[in-house]
């Protein structure tokens, strides 16, 4: 579907007037415009109308005419309808915020993913609507490269599924009813598998009230939003001074979700903090989201000696001591009036994550205070939840049967080379592919750049050279990712090596946990607050959690390797192959 016309004028009221006259359409029809500050400065705003006329005049009567704005174009077809020019605008927005070029005025309260007749056929026409903007210079990236980046792929302008929608609408009710009582205090959880999309949920709802908090009487409101009553200027004066953070554990999604933040008009990065920098801080958050929840950490040894410090002067400077009882959260709780914990207990991967005793009695409570939200729409992997539930229960060691995964590329592969090789096909084809593993061999690479650290197979792979960004960085094709830098990110096609750290008992056949092939030190510590409480059992329960999240990274395809062979033999026979 093609015979759109873009049509260019500048943003003045002299010139929109003169436009409108040439054609009934320009006045009484659906399009799609852009308002950008191409020539003057980097914003950029996308809309919707069926008037176009007077919709600039709004714009240029309302806060658009200070931010810059000098030109539009507007995108014009004889076959648009309402529902083709929402579903236009929604894509150009995601398009635009993921590229980076322009920081994005619009709010994220108005993006749709609605079904409407032929809707397939008129995307098909949105990806020229793109190469002709990108033509003219809006664009600096592709569409695959925009979507393989984390910009697009964590940025709080998303079409939301059912449940996270739901959940949004309700912790917003229940944050400002919050809100009306000055001393009330609150911790609620969202609770979800892998690729429920627990992070976009938190960068979403910081923009969402950010916007709340900032709007003007005559900016626009689409009506239709399911939040379009939070806009009213009762909720804008509870939430004038409000101070709200982003707590984020692992430091390789941190940086990303900083980048996002950079991106996003009315978001900072510095609201990014790390759990350190909220129990240091001398501020009273009145909102403190936590992404990956289970990974916060518990009182034992900390990566560094500054960290232990740290960790004890947090403790006595906040509860007058430095009890093991106290926790990264217990900062959090002290640090904020209200909470919103976003968590997969099946995720912790180290001991000194939180307990899942801790974990359980957050449930629980929010539970109790009817502020638990439970996500089950699976957004990363095509195959659904199923898969995941296939992949847990698999490496439970249970035989659940295979479930129709449709399109979903899920193999087996016997050869270490043959399965790289396959994971560079599809990074060829689609980007962003990657060869990930558990934590089954030392990281020689790391003091000596020349070494290998996995040889299998006549293969020779080192682990990832950098912690920050590993995915997206310039080696990551040739190296292999660990757990703590693919932990939250979404991949095309995942090659998943599981090592010797998991096997099949040959005395029992069950799947258990070898101690001394795992490698990860912070991984199985026992010693300090930990000593005596951590067993082979429990590295099980680390092993398989890391090994659910590895496998649970590839949205188009997971590709497998197993070292063990009666493993591999057991998952031969699970995966059908």
């Amino acid at each position: 579907m093609t015979g759109f016309d873009i049509q260019r004028l500048s943003f003045a009221r002299e010139t929109v007037d003169d436009w409108a006259r040439g054609n009934p359409r320009h006045t009484n029809w659906p399009v799609v415009y852009v308002i950008d500050g191409q020539r003057r400065t980097k914003k950029l705003y996308v809309g919707e109308t069926t008037s176009t006329q007077k919709r600039m005049r709004q714009h240029l009567a309302g806060s658009k005419k200070d931010e810059g704005l000098d030109s539009v174009r507007v995108v014009i077809d004889e076959r648009f309808n309402k529902s083709a020019c929402l579903d236009l605008e929604s894509h150009l927005i995601r398009w635009f915020h993921g590229d980076g070029q322009y920081a994005i005025l619009n709010g994220n309260d108005g993006l749709t993913d609605a079904q409407y007749y032929d809707r397939e056929l008129y995307r098909e026409s949105f990806r020229d609507v793109f190469e002709a903007l990108r033509s003219e210079g809006l664009f600096a990236r592709s569409i695959p490269q925009i979507e393989n980046s984390d910009l697009f792929k964590l940025s709080p302008f998303k079409a939301l599924t059912d449940d996270q929608a739901i959940a949004i609408s309700d912790i917003v009710e229940g944050l400002l009813d919050d809100l009306q009582h000055p001393d009330a205090r609150s911790t609620l959880v969202v609770q979800g598998d892998p690729g429920t999309g627990k992070t976009i949920i938190a960068i979403f709802l910081m923009k969402l009230l950010a916007d709340i908090r900032d709007y003007q009487d005559h900016d626009d409101v689409d009506p239709e939003s399911m939040f379009a009553e939070f806009f009213v200027p009762e909720n804008r004066a509870l939430l004038a001074s409000l101070r709200m953070a982003l707590v984020v554990p692992q430091q390789s999604l941190r940086e990303s979700v900083k980048k996002v933040f950079k991106k996003t008009s009315k978001l900072d990065p510095m609201m990014v903090m790390t759990p350190f920098q909220i129990g240091e801080s001398d501020i009273e958050f009145d909102l403190v989201l936590v992404d990956e929840t289970h990974r916060l950490g518990q009182r034992a040894n900390q990566a560094s000696g500054v960290q232990n410090k740290k960790f004890r002067e947090i403790n006595k400077a906040l509860f007058g001591e430095d009890d093991p009882r106290y926790t990264q959260l217990s900062w959090i709780k002290a640090r904020s009036k209200h909470q919103l914990l976003l968590l997969d207990g099946e995720q912790s991967v180290r001991p000194h994550d939180l307990s899942p005793a801790v974990l359980g009695g957050e449930v629980r409570d929010a539970k109790d205070a009817h502020r638990h939200y439970r996500l089950t729409t699976q957004m990363r992997v095509q195959a659904g939840t199923d898969y995941v539930e296939f992949v847990r229960a698999m490496l439970r060691g249970e035989n659940p049967p295979r479930p129709n995964l449709g399109d979903y590329d899920l193999q087996i592969f016997d050869d270490l080379g043959e399965m790289r090789a396959a994971i560079h096909t599809k990074d060829a084809e689609v980007g962003l592919s990657r060869l990930v593993a558990g934590y089954a061999w030392d990281w020689i690479s790391k003091k000596d750049p020349a070494a290998f650290d996995i040889e299998l197979d006549g293969e020779k792979l080192r682990w990832n050279s950098t912690a920050k960004d590993w995915i997206n960085s310039k080696k990551s094709l040739d190296e292999v990712g660990s757990i703590h830098t693919v932990q939250g990110y979404d991949l095309n096609y995942a090659g998943v090596i599981i090592g010797p750290d998991l096997r099949v008992d040959p005395a029992s056949g069950q799947i258990v946990a070898d101690w001394d092939a795992y490698r990860d030190k912070k991984g199985k510590e026992n010693t300090g607050h930990l000593k005596g409480s951590f067993d082979e059992g429990d590295l099980l329960v680390f092993i398989r959690n890391v090994y659910g999240v590895l496998l649970t990274r590839g949205m188009l395809g997971t590709y497998v390797y197993v070292c063990d062979p009666a493993l591999r033999a057991q998952l031969h026979a699970l995966i059908g192959q």
